[in-house]
């Protein structure tokens, strides 16, 4: 069995935790019973754990997002999917194995999944590029959406990513071309896309592959433009203000929900997901089921239709006027809002001719 892995902040829980065992190994080694003392501090575990989670800062919640026992993308997709077959390389340069993708099947319907997938021990995280996606990791992904669309097969995507490969060879390779392409082609895929930030989201190294008709989040899971560490850099030339940073991005599922990038949080089991791995993919696997329903259950030109809307919506904001003045929360610039003003305007000068 894996030792349990406590964050900075949940020191108190790991003492906790270290008790119990120890109790264990005692009634195990001596036969000694130490039940009550067992249930009691287990009570006290769960207490504790729910006042930390209560009040968990965006800082923590990154935190928790990056625990290195949280649930993967393979995790998931042998969790809630059957049939899995793993397909590999863009056809055009290597295969990447920080993304991972292949054809499942969701219950009846059969889908294609893909996702990051940043690796368990240090060789697999190596081999895996901590999850960091180079140039042809992008193009294999568009390859499997290019694959799905013409068999007209469900497409989900599961991102967890520090962000896209910043290195030498990837930029070589083109490295923003290949993430300018999937979205692109993501944005006018002619089947249901649907994702799921189950971990890091790191900017357009996630964005790659999550232009879709859905977004879920995970309750910890965070979604931003740029890490913690790398914001504070930026702005403070001092990583170690990164709680500070995180505080400002406004990385957090309730925050984004409040904004429209995301659809819909999942709760996730008391202390994140990866304390009770199976309950969570259980609460995943009914997430897309009803979505993937959902979907389905309009025209492809209607799904087309609302996708660009929602790329659309993605950067109205409200400005703060003069008191007691109301400003309008789209954007002037949004041309969806444009041509339904110049409908209405044509409409008006009609009736007047008549």
């Amino acid at each position: 069995m894996a030792k349990a892995v406590f964050l900075e902040f949940e020191q108190e829980l790991g003492q906790i935790h270290n008790r119990i065992e120890e109790l264990e190994n005692d009634t195990i080694e001596t036969g000694t019973s130490h039940r009550a003392e067992i249930t009691r501090l287990s009570r006290e575990l769960v207490r504790k754990t729910s006042e930390i989670y209560r009040e968990l800062s965006p800082w923590q919640t990154s935190l928790v997002s990056r625990h290195p026992a949280r649930p993967y993308t393979l995790d998931y997709i042998n969790s809630i999917f059957e049939d899995f077959h793993e397909l590999h390389g863009d056809r055009h340069f290597a295969d990447d194995a920080s993304l991972v993708g292949g054809l499942a099947r969701l219950g009846e319907h059969p889908v294609v999944v893909m996702g990051h997938q940043k690796g368990r021990d240090t060789r697999e995280r190596t081999r895996r590029n901590f999850g960091m996606t180079r140039p042809e990791g992008y193009r294999k992904a568009l390859r499997l959406m290019k694959l799905a669309e013409k068999f007209s097969l469900p497409v989900f995507t599961f991102v967890d990513t520090p962000g896209a490969y910043p290195g030498i060879g990837a930029e070589e390779r083109n490295q923003s071309e290949a993430i300018g392409r999937n979205l692109l082609e993501l944005s006018k895929l002619r089947v249901p896309v649907i994702t799921t930030i189950i971990g890091e989201g790191g900017s357009g190294g996630a964005l790659a592959i999550a232009v879709s008709d859905v977004v879920l989040m995970l309750q910890y899971a965070t979604y931003s433009v740029i890490s913690p560490e790398g914001c504070a850099s930026i702005l403070w030339k001092d990583a170690a203000q990164a709680p500070r940073a995180a505080e400002a991005l406004g990385l957090t599922a309730d925050k984004l929900l409040e904004l429209g990038l995301v659809d819909k949080i999942l709760p996730e089991p008391l202390g994140g997901a990866h304390r009770d791995p199976k309950l969570m993919a259980a609460t995943l696997r009914k997430a897309l089921v009803d979505q993937l329903r959902l979907l389905q259950s309009v025209t492809i030109d209607e799904l087309l239709e609302a996708r660009l809307g929602r790329l659309m919506r993605a950067g109205r904001f409200a400005l703060a006027g003069a008191a007691g003045s109301q400003q309008d929360e789209e954007s002037p610039d949004d041309p969806l809002s444009e041509a339904g003003e110049a409908e209405e305007a044509d409409g008006e000068k009609q009736q007047a001719e008549n």
